[in-house]
C-alpha cells in the first residue's frame, strides 16, 4: 500500500512540468495574439509631399533623425525638432530646442502650444496639417472594418483553475510524501487560491477588466514560492500570502495612478521626493543585515525599503514625455537616479543598485535615443564600479571565487558549489518538495531559491520559471511597440528589464555564471519586500495591454 501511494506521488510530481508548460502557453499564446492594431488617432497631411502620416500613438517625436516617430527631410529640420502629443485639452506640439523652430498657421510657437484639426504645422518647410479622421473617406471605412471585430481574450477563469490545478497537486505531494500528513501545505493552498480568487472576482467585476493572462502568470510563481515556504514554517506562509495581497493591491493602485499619462505627470515629483525620504530614513535607521543595510524593521517586520522604491523609479523616469529624444529631459531622472544610486552605495547594497542601474540604461535610452549619452553613462559606470572594487574588499573577494567556486568549496564557494550539486541530484523531476538539502544552506531560500526549485521540484520546473520571466519580458517588448502611450512603452521595458535582469543575477550568480550578488528571484524568493514589488512591476507591463483600460465587454 505504501508502494503504491509512493507510485502516485512520483505520479503527479512528474505531471507537474507538464501542467506548468501548458499553463505558460495558454498565458502567452493569447497574449500574443491579443496586441492592438495600428489603427490611427488623427492624421498629420505633408502639403509638400502630399503624404498622409497616420498618428497611432499618443506622443509621436518629430526630426530628422532616423529614431524619430515622424520622419522629415530638410536641411532647416533639426534632428530632434518636436514632439506632438495627446492630452486632455487635445493635441499639443512642443519645441524640443529646434534650431528653425515651429509655426502654427504663421505664428512662431514659444515651447508648447495646442493645434487643432485644420491647423499648418511649419517644421522646417514642412507644412503639416492636421486632419480628423472623419474627414478621410478611405480611412474612416477601414476603420469601422477593423474595429467590428473584438480580439478573443483568454478565459480567466478557465487559466485561474488550471493554476489552482497545479497548485493543488503540488500541495498535496507535500502534505502525504511522509508518513506523517503535513497541513501546513494545505494551509499554503488554500490562502493561495482564495487570493487568486478574490482577486481575479475584484479586478473583473469591480475594475471591469478583460483579460488575466498576466495575473495567472505572477500567481503562478508566487504560489511556487509560497508552497516551497511552506516546508519551514506556517509564519513564512503567512508572511509571503499577505505579501502577494499587498503586492496585488499596489497593482491595482499603480494601474489606477497610470490610467491617465496627465495625472501620473503629477504624481511623479511627490512619488520621487518620497522615495529619497525613505532611502534617507533607510540610511539613519536602517539595520544592517547579510552584510548590507537595507533593512528597516517595523512592528517586528522586516521590509526592505529599496524593493518598494523600484516601482517609483519606473514610474518618475517614465513620466516626462514633453522633451523626447533630447538631453535636457533626462536632466531630473538623472538626478533622481544618481541619488538612488548613492543611497544604495551608502547601504552597501550593490545588487539592487545593479539592478536599478538597468533600468535607468532602458528608461535613458527609449527617452533620449542617444547611444551616446549611453555610453558616458557606462564609461562612469566602470569607473564607479572600480572605486567599489578598491573601497569595498568583500566585493573583491566575491569576484576572486567567481567561476572558481570548486576551489573555495567551504568558505566563498560554498553557496554555489552547493547549488550546483544539489540541483544536479534533483534530476528532471525532483526530490520532493521539502526534502531537499539545499535549504540547509545559507540564504537558501531567498538568494539560492533557483536550486532549491531545482533539487525539489526538478530542473523542469526551475526551466519553467526562467522561461515564464525571459517570455514576459519579451511579451513587454512587443506590446511597447504596439501601445498607445510612450508612457506605458517605456514603462513596460523598463519593469520587464528589471524583472528579468534581477532574475539572472539571482540565477546565473547561484549558478556560478555571474557573481552572487544577493539579490531575490521575483515572485519566488521568500521575502516579502520583493513579492510586493514584483507584482507592482508586473502592473506597468500590464498598463501596455490595450485592453487593461478598455471597457469591458461580455464575459473573459
Amino acid at each position: 500500500m505504501v508502494l503504491l501511494f509512493s507510485l502516485i506521488i512520483y505520479i503527479l510530481q512528474t505531471l507537474l512540468p507538464f501542467l506548468a508548460i501548458i499553463i505558460i502557453y495558454n498565458c502567452f499564446k493569447t497574449l500574443r495574439v491579443n496586441t492592438r492594431k495600428d489603427s490611427p488617432l488623427i492624421l498629420l497631411v505633408n502639403k509638400n509631399t502630399k503624404e498622409k502620416i497616420p498618428i497611432i500613438h499618443w506622443e509621436n517625436s518629430i526630426g530628422r533623425s532616423r529614431s524619430s516617430d515622424i520622419i522629415l527631410d530638410g536641411i532647416t529640420v533639426s534632428r530632434d525638432h518636436a514632439v506632438l502629443f495627446r492630452r486632455d485639452e487635445g493635441w499639443i506640439i512642443s519645441d524640443t530646442g529646434s534650431k528653425t523652430g515651429i509655426y502654427i498657421n504663421g505664428n512662431k510657437v514659444n515651447g508648447s502650444k495646442k493645434v487643432s484639426p485644420g491647423d499648418t504645422v511649419d517644421i522646417g518647410g514642412n507644412k503639416l496639417v492636421l486632419e480628423r479622421l472623419e474627414d478621410n473617406k478611405i480611412l474612416k471605412k477601414s476603420e469601422k472594418l477593423e474595429n467590428k471585430s473584438e480580439p478573443s481574450v483568454a478565459s480567466s477563469g478557465a487559466l485561474l483553475a488550471l493554476v489552482a490545478v497545479f497548485h493543488f497537486i503540488a500541495a498535496f505531494t507535500v502534505c502525504f510524501q511522509a508518513t506523517q500528513i503535513k497541513f501546513e501545505p494545505a494551509i499554503a493552498f488554500g490562502l493561495i487560491t482564495g487570493i487568486g480568487w478574490l482577486f481575479f472576482i475584484i479586478t473583473r467585476y469591480v475594475f471591469g477588466r478583460v483579460g488575466f493572462e498576466l495575473e495567472a502568470l505572477a500567481l503562478f510563481l508566487s504560489g511556487i514560492g509560497i508552497l516551497t515556504a511552506s516546508t519551514v514554517d506556517l509564519k513564512a506562509i503567512y508572511i509571503q500570502a499577505s505579501s502577494m495581497f499587498l503586492g496585488m493591491i499596489m497593482f491595482c493602485l499603480i494601474l489606477t495612478l497610470i490610467k491617465n499619462p496627465d495625472m501620473a505627470m503629477k504624481f511623479r515629483i511627490y512619488i520621487g521626493v518620497l522615495a529619497i525620504l525613505l532611502f534617507a530614513v533607510n540610511i539613519v535607521f536602517g539595520k544592517i543585515k547579510n552584510g548590507s543595510q537595507n533593512w528597516l524593521n517595523v512592528y517586528g517586520l522586516s521590509i526592505q525599503p529599496s524593493e518598494i522604491i523600484k516601482a517609483a523609479f519606473v514610474f518618475v523616469g517614465t513620466s516626462t514625455l514633453e522633451k523626447l529624444q533630447t538631453a535636457r529631459n533626462l536632466t531630473g531622472f538623472i538626478l533622481f537616479s544618481s541619488l538612488c544610486m548613492l543611497s544604495l552605495f551608502l547601504m552597501g547594497d550593490f545588487g539592487t543598485a545593479c539592478v536599478f542601474f538597468t533600468g535607468f540604461l532602458i528608461i535613458s535610452f527609449m527617452r533620449s535615443g542617444s547611444l551616446r549619452s549611453l555610453v558616458l553613462v557606462l564609461s562612469g559606470a566602470v569607473l564607479g564600479g572600480l572605486m567599489i572594487l578598491k573601497f569595498k574588499p568583500y566585493i573583491v573577494d566575491r569576484f576572486c571565487a567567481w567561476r572558481h567556486v570548486w576551489s573555495y568549496v567551504n568558505d566563498l564557494g560554498c553557496q554555489q558549489t552547493r547549488v550546483l550539486t544539489y540541483s544536479a541530484s534533483g534530476g528532471l523531476f525532483g526530490v520532493g518538495i521539502g526534502k531537499g538539502y539545499l535549504r540547509g544552506v545559507f540564504a537558501s531560500f531567498t538568494d539560492l531559491i533557483f536550486g532549491v526549485i531545482c533539487e525539489e521540484w526538478g530542473l523542469l520546473i526551475g526551466i519553467s520559471v526562467v522561461l515564464c520571466i525571459i517570455l514576459l519580458g519579451f511579451y513587454a517588448r512587443r506590446v511597447s511597440i504596439k501601445s498607445r502611450s510612450v508612457f506605458y512603452s517605456i514603462a513596460s521595458c523598463a519593469a520587464a528589464g528589471i524583472i528579468v535582469f534581477q532574475m539572472s543575477l539571482n540565477v546565473f550568480g547561484a549558478a556560478d555564471i555571474l557573481p552572487l550578488t544577493g539579490v531575490t528571484l521575483p515572485f519566488v524568493s521568500l521575502g516579502g519586500s520583493s513579492m510586493v514589488c514584483s507584482w507592482g512591476l508586473l502592473a506597468f507591463i500590464k498598463a501596455s495591454d490595450e485592453r487593461t483600460y478598455a471597457a469591458r465587454r461580455g464575459r473573459a
